[in-house]
């Protein structure tokens, strides 16, 4: 007798136990707002000028879908736009942990990295302080940036329009050293007699 009442009790206690967490989960459930949601309340904060309400909304997502990449982009993005490009590289290298092909992440990075580069160079150039190896270093970056992108200058002056860089000229070969003789263009074997 006493085993069977306390089968009953503990059967009664795993019943009652799954009754109280059906009605929880329900409750995470309607709580928990899908991605898209989450993306979209973050678009209209950053359109009403909210932009550190917009980035915690953001934040939120990326936390409750630890997954996607999305909320990692748009905050990468928002960053980058506002100019904070520090920022927006950390974000973005986020975006590439969940797609390391990403090319909006990439391009992010690149972008960003490059407007750091320029702004501390100018900043240097200023102090006259680049000087050694930096500078050397410098040059040949900006060398091979100018030939990746196929122009002459890398930061062009403001209201010039950006000119294509100029191909080399073709290859000329030299002229015969002789002009060949009338006579015996008709017979190869001519210039032999």
């Amino acid at each position: 007798m006493r085993r069977s009442l306390t089968a009953v009790l503990i059967g009664a206690a795993t019943l009652a136990g799954c009754a109280v967490d059906a009605p929880l989960q329900g409750a995470d459930r309607a709580s928990h707002q899908t991605l898209e949601k989450m993306l979209a309340d973050a678009d209209r904060a950053a359109a009403a000028g909210q932009h550190e309400k917009s980035h915690a909304a953001l934040k939120a997502a990326a936390t409750s879908y630890p997954a996607e990449k999305a909320p990692w982009l748009q905050m990468a993005q928002m960053r980058f736009d506002r100019g904070n490009y520090s920022d927006a590289i950390v974000q973005a290298q986020e975006a590439l942990q969940r797609d390391p092909a990403d090319k909006q992440a990439l391009s992010i990075i690149a972008v960003a990295g490059l407007r750091l580069s320029t702004r501390s160079l100018a900043e240097l150039n200023q102090q006259s302080s680049l000087g050694g190896s930096v500078r050397s270093e410098a040059q040949e970056l900006a060398r091979t940036l100018r030939n990746t992108l196929g122009e002459d200058v890398l930061v062009p002056v403001a209201g010039s329009a950006r000119q294509p860089k100029k191909t080399a000229p073709p290859i000329k070969l030299p002229a015969s050293r002789s002009a060949p003789n009338p006579s015996t263009t008709a017979d190869p074997f001519g210039a032999l007699k």
